[in-house]
Order: structure tokens, then C-alpha cells, then sequence
């Protein structure tokens, strides 16, 4: 049964402020709740029919849909005994204000508190009400984030000795992310995004230069001499896995080449992504696509789509002969044009400084972690990860050392294939 909790915003000491002009009531009718009750639940079907109605309307990223998440849920948190928590807020116990889909795993003899599905969610965050803002303006978060946790830790099940909060971003939907307030320092990478206008054409014109277009056309070309270019979604269960396993093949020997550990060796990682390929509940949400050369997949995809957004999540390219035309970069160029001519507003390149991305952003969105100390025992395990997150941003902030990094990883794979 979920733990009903009750946090009283009503403690806030300071004058409310003024009503907006020409409605005096409005105002104060909104902000002027008695309480938010409280309620973790960890068992996910438990809050499914009320999250799948709150996020319809909520401020959030496709990284907190229920289906994103409980997929994860099912396929990976699973094998690392991830416990969820996830916090809903209601406004005098009726309309939920928010949603914290937390968890709480183990690290070494430590547990630590995180955002469920976290390592493979690009962007963190709680799923907030569209009018959230106004409440939070005069009802402090740091308040119920504070009954939130003392209430965990009251709870066996899901007690945690140091809080790790990451990637979350400045704002989510319009509204500033409450969850900054407590505390942040930057991750050490960026994310990126850029705004789609007109159509491909004219897009791709105010991106890139002349001379670039002539030889990414020129290598296309050259590529279709190869064979006939056909953007592909598979449009059966067979076909979409086959798709599936080309891709993890190509961005497998791409780990391996860059000494980067290969991320689907992971338990539970290849049935998570097997599953978005295959499963008819989240055909709304995954993208899946290759670039055929002839009879051959040049590159493939798994994107996401949600609202106005198109999320670029995992992509690979051949690396034998084709590689010399540029597949990796034509299949960008189809799906940019497919979000276009879908009418999507925003294709969003998520987390990671690859140099490429600047060619078609104007910069990094800064995303940022919460990381803190909850007992004695977490401190022997938050010291190493404290150490490792400064570390790590300061060589990717660094691009002297961000380069000779990259060389020496680079270096390192090639002397693990020998």
C-alpha cells in the first residue's frame, strides 16, 4: 500500500503577494492550500492510471512518461535491486501539483537515492503541474523535500545513506525545476538541441555552409553509387529487431574502437531496448530507423518523439567501406527531415558534448546533479563519486585535456582488440 504523507506549505511566515490586476480572488484561490499531501508509492502499477492522466498535460520530458520508465523498471532495475519511491504531491489530497519518480539501489554496502531509470534518462526531472510555478512562488519546495525525505528514510524498504541527483535541467516545460533549489552542482557535459523551421532545405541552408552541403551531397552521392538510400522503419516485430541488432553491433564495435565499456554488456540493457523496439504500448514514444544502403543497413537509429520534440537517443553507422561516404551523416540529415516534415518544433541531440552537435545547436544547456551525504556509511561511498564527478568535468570543461583524453582512451581500446 502507498504511505500517505502530509508537508505543510502552510508554514510559509511572509506576506502573500498581490492578487493580479482586475481578479483579486484568482490569485489567492490558487495558492492558498492548507497543505500538499504526500504519498510514495513503490509498486509502479499502483500510480499508472493516475501518472498516464497526469503527464498528458504535465511539464516533463519523455524520460518521465510512465512508459519510458516502467520499461526500465522492468527490464534493468530489476537485475540491480532498484527500489522505486515515487513521491506524488496533491494538492489538499485531490489534483496532483507533482511527481518525483525517485528510487533507491544499492552501492557497495551503501543505498543511494536517484531518479528511477536514471543512467539511461538523458534528462531528470519531476513531472510538475502547468500551474505549479504559482504555488512554488509562495510555498517554498525545499519545505516538502524535506518531509519527502525524512520519510524515506523512516521507511525501511527504502532508507539510503547519500542522494545522487543527476542530469536534471534548469527547467522543465516553461517552469524553472524546483529540484535546483536544493543544491546543485554542474554536470560535467551539456546537452543540446535546435529549433526546426521551414522546411529541410531551407533549414539545412541556415546551418550549414555551402561548401559543406556540396560535399555532404557529394558523399551521398558517392554512397548511393552503392546502392539504393532508403530511409527505413521497420514496420514488423522481426524486422524492427533485426534493426535492433545491427545497430547494437555497429555502436558496439564503435564503443570498443573509442575504449568506451560497451553499455549493452549491461544486465538488462539489451531487453530494455528490445522492448522499445518491439513492444505496441510504446510505438508513440520510439523512433526506430535505418539508412538501407541497397541490401545493406548503412546506419540505424532509436529515437524518441513526444509532444514537439524529436529525441536523438542512440545511433550508429557502418564502419567498413561505407564509412568512407558518410552514412552516420546522411541518416542524420533524413531524420532531421522527417521531424520537419512531421511538424515537430524542437530536435533535441540530449546529453553529450560531441563536437558534431555544434553544427547544428548554438550551444550546451547546462544540466546539473544533487549530490549529498545522508550517513556515515554514505560518506565512504559519496567521497569516490564526489572526486570522480569534479574530475571528469573538469577534463570535458578542458579541451586541452578533454582531447588528450579522448587519445589516450582511443588508444587504450585499440590495445584491448589486439
Amino acid at each position: 500500500m502507498p504511505e500517505a504523507i502530509y508537508a505543510k506549505f502552510d508554514d510559509y511566515a511572509g506576506p502573500l503577494p498581490e492578487a493580479p490586476a482586475g481578479d483579486p480572488h484568482a490569485f489567492a484561490s490558487r495558492v492558498m492550500p492548507l497543505s500538499v499531501g504526500l504519498t510514495v508509492y513503490e509498486n509502479l502499477p499502483d500510480i499508472e492510471a493516475a501518472w498516464r492522466a497526469f503527464e498528458r498535460n504535465a511539464d516533463c520530458t519523455v524520460f518521465q512518461t510512465f512508459d519510458w520508465l516502467a520499461t526500465w523498471q522492468r527490464h534493468v532495475g530489476i537485475h540491480n535491486d532498484v527500489r522505486p519511491a515515487i513521491v506524488v504531491g496533491r494538492i489538499d489530497g485531490g489534483d496532483i501539483l507533482f511527481i518525483l519518480p525517485l528510487a533507491t539501489r544499492p552501492i557497495g554496502l551503501a543505498r543511494e537515492l536517484m531518479w528511477l531509470g536514471s543512467e539511461l534518462c538523458d534528462y531528470n526531472a519531476p513531472l510538475l503541474a502547468p500551474d505549479f510555478s504559482t504555488y512554488q512562488d509562495v510555498r517554498p519546495f525545499g519545505d516538502a523535500w524535506r518531509h519527502i525525505t525524512e520519510r524515506l528514510q523512516e521507511n525501511p524498504r527504502l532508507r539510503y545513506d547519500f542522494i545522487r541527483l543527476e542530469k536534471m535541467p534548469a527547467t522543465v516545460g516553461k517552469q524553472k525545476n524546483p529540484m535546483l533549489t536544493l543544491g546543485v552542482t554542474l554536470n560535467p557535459s551539456g546537452a543540446y538541441s535546435t529549433q526546426l523551421t521551414g522546411n529541410w532545405e531551407a533549414f539545412y541552408a541556415t546551418k550549414r555552409s555551402a561548401s559543406t552541403r556540396s560535399r555532404d551531397r557529394s558523399k551521398r552521392k558517392r554512397l548511393s553509387e552503392l546502392g539504393e538510400l532508403r530511409l527505413v522503419r521497420p514496420d514488423n516485430a522481426t524486422d524492427a529487431l533485426a534493426t535492433l541488432d545491427t545497430l547494437i553491433a555497429q555502436k558496439s564495435r564503435s564503443f570498443a574502437r573509442m575504449g568506451v565499456a560497451n553499455l549493452f554488456a549491461r544486465p538488462g540493457y539489451v531487453e530494455f531496448y528490445r522492448a522499445l523496439a518491439t513492444d505496441p504500448q510504446l510505438g508513440h514514444l520510439v523512433h526506430l530507423s535505418r539508412l538501407d544502403c541497397g541490401p545493406h543497413a548503412a546506419a540505424a537509429n532509436v529515437g524518441l518523439t513526444f509532444r514537439d520534440r524529436y529525441y536523438h537517443l542512440l545511433a550508429s553507422h557502418d564502419d567498413g567501406d561505407m564509412s568512407r561516404f558518410g552514412p552516420g551523416v546522411a541518416h542524420l540529415h533524413d531524420l532531421l527531415g522527417y521531424a520537419i516534415n512531421r511538424g515537430l518544433k524542437i530536435f533535441d541531440f540530449t546529453i553529450g558534448d560531441e563536437r558534431y552537435k555544434l553544427d547544428w545547436c548554438d550551444g550546451a544547456e547546462k544540466l546539473y546533479d544533487n549530490l549529498s551525504i545522508a550517513t556515515w556509511r554514505g560518506a565512504f561511498v559519496y567521497a569516490p563519486i564526489l572526486a570522480k564527478s569534479w574530475l571528469k568535468r573538469q577534463i570535458k570543461q578542458t579541451p586541452v585535456l578533454w582531447k588528450a583524453f579522448s587519445r589516450a582512451r582511443t588508444l587504450y581500446g585499440s590495445l584491448l582488440r589486439r
